[in-house]
């Protein structure tokens, strides 16, 4: 007798632009030791903006990775989601979970199609995710975001840029930030910021975007 197979919940999805540069699978970042822009610990920006009690209610972690940033989160008490396409990054974010007892809830979801998730989100988290989407694929998800993000709610994008030195691979402007996010939300702050990687140990240029669904 057979076993049923398990459905493949990415089946069909199209490589990102990231993926299709890159010639290979989100997944193949983790599988022979730490991604580029995994730095064993949340990124700074996202510490500070969580100490202002930027994040409240429930709580997206879009792109999670190996789930440093949602596990910080967990650990101010927030309820939180981390969703990712690489599962080897998700069974990594699952045994920290449980090194470090915490309850956070790892899914396989596609950050373009987010509304499968069938909830939504009181903050939502975007580190390092914008940017490796192209034109037509930012505005994909931003209609994604939107599909879980409350009314009201707000997304939180953290993303590379393209002022200051040391710039990250595909930075984007501010202009580019607005432009995606023209329908539908109202932008509460742009602000450059640092994005710490393994080959920026004093981080590369980037923006914090911070936007309201309306």
């Amino acid at each position: 007798m057979s076993t049923p197979s398990t459905p493949d919940p990415f089946r069909g999805r199209r490589p990102t632009s990231h993926e299709r540069l890159a010639g290979v699978p989100w997944d193949d970042s983790y599988r022979d030791g730490p991604a580029p822009w995994e730095i064993d610990g949340p990124q700074p920006a996202v510490v500070r903006a969580a100490a202002a009690g930027e994040f409240t209610g429930s709580v997206l972690d879009a792109g999670c990775g190996s789930g440093d940033n949602a596990l910080r989160l967990a650990e101010l008490g927030l309820s939180v989601v981390g969703v990712d396409v690489a599962e080897t990054a998700l069974a990594a974010a699952r045994d920290k979970a449980d090194a470090l007892g915490l309850t956070v809830e790892f899914a396989a979801v596609d950050a373009l199609h987010l509304e499968q998730l069938g909830r939504t989100f009181d903050t939502v988290l975007d580190c390092g995710l914008f940017h490796t989407f192209d034109g037509a694929e930012r505005r994909d998800y931003v209609t994604s975001l939107a599909a879980v993000t409350a009314r009201g709610g707000i997304a939180h994008i953290l993303c590379f840029g393209d002022e200051g030195d040391d710039l990250g691979p595909h930075p984007v402007s501010r202009a580019d930030l607005i432009a995606a996010f023209d329908t539908g939300w109202t932008v509460r702050r742009i602000a450059l910021e640092r994005v710490m990687t393994r080959f920026h140990p004093d981080g590369a240029s980037a923006w914090f975007a911070t936007m309201v669904r309306a």
